[in-house]
């Protein structure tokens, strides 16, 4: 009796699922600064920019839908994906992707987290599934603020689709939302770059500005008329693949493209920031 409770005693404690380390870095999040700052600004920008065109009659003629957006309140989250596609989202996502795993080289807490019966695998999960999180819920804040900035203080007003047929308010709230929806594929794909990054470097700088810097350069390459099969392999193109669905014959060809194009970053990416982190020499910190 007495030996059975002594190997009972000395079992190693069950580890902690991926769940739990989910959880924890979800609490983590709501209480940084950082995170807020990006809600809030998802939440307010687009009220904002509203705001800043009710006062001049100028219009954003070089953006696709920008010359009728004091014509149609659908018209301004699209012109707001165009501009965040282009800009913001890598930066966003990159925020906290960037950072997740390099702020535990910064802080030297490795050994900590990997001693309160966690393992690399689950952490590495817990982790992922926290900044894939935070990705879509800002990109989803951003677009539902951006529709309801242009309904509530332009109107809802038929818009006019790229073939010049005339869109109800129902039907382009339908297809405004399928927009916003198709950038989370190169949302998740940047997300997945940073996070590679935020493994490789240990730098939350590089996993920040890494992606951020990526974009530029890809949106650059696609400026300069880089050749077609070129432009089809960057993470930026999918950005840009909802255009197809204002046409009277909507075209799903290039959603199909980006779609291949994301998940296989995604998973290059996050495969390779899992085969790092897994033989990684942590005994320093």
């Amino acid at each position: 009796m007495t030996a059975v409770a002594e190997r009972t005693e000395t079992r190693p404690a069950a580890r902690a699922g991926a769940w739990v380390v989910y959880r924890w870095e979800l609490i983590k999040l709501t209480r940084q600064v950082k995170a807020q700052v990006v809600f809030g600004l998802c939440l307010l920008a687009p009220f904002l920019f509203v705001a800043a065109l009710n006062v001049q009659s100028n219009t954003p003629q070089d953006t696709l839908f920008g010359r009728w957006v004091h014509d149609s309140g659908f018209s301004v989250p699209l012109v707001v994906l165009g501009f965040a596609g282009q800009w913001a989202l890598p930066a966003v996502t990159s925020v906290v992707a960037g950072d997740i795993f390099a702020c535990e080289d910064r802080y030297g807490t490795w050994k900590t987290i990997l001693t309160r019966s966690c393992g690399r695998s689950q952490i590495f999960a817990g982790k992922t599934l926290a900044a894939l999180t935070f990705s879509v819920a800002a990109t989803v804040l951003l677009g539902l603020s951006s529709l309801a900035a242009g309904v509530l203080v332009v109107g809802r007003q038929p818009l006019i689709g790229l073939s010049g047929t005339l869109l109800s308010p129902g039907h382009s709230t339908v297809l405004v939302l399928e927009s916003w929806a198709t950038t989370l594929l190169p949302v998740l794909g940047f997300t997945a770059l940073g996070l590679l990054l935020s493994v490789v470097s240990r730098s939350s700088a590089v996993g920040v500005g890494g992606p951020v810097v990526v974009g530029l350069v890809m949106q650059l390459a696609s400026l300069v008329n880089a050749p077609a099969a070129v432009r089809a392999l960057l993470l930026t193109t999918p950005f840009g693949a909802w255009h197809g669905l204002f046409t009277a014959t909507p075209f799903y060809g290039p959603l199909v493209q980006g779609a291949i194009v994301c998940a296989g970053y995604f998973v290059l990416c996050v495969g390779g920031a899992y085969a790092l982190l897994r033989r990684r020499d942590i005994t320093g910190g």
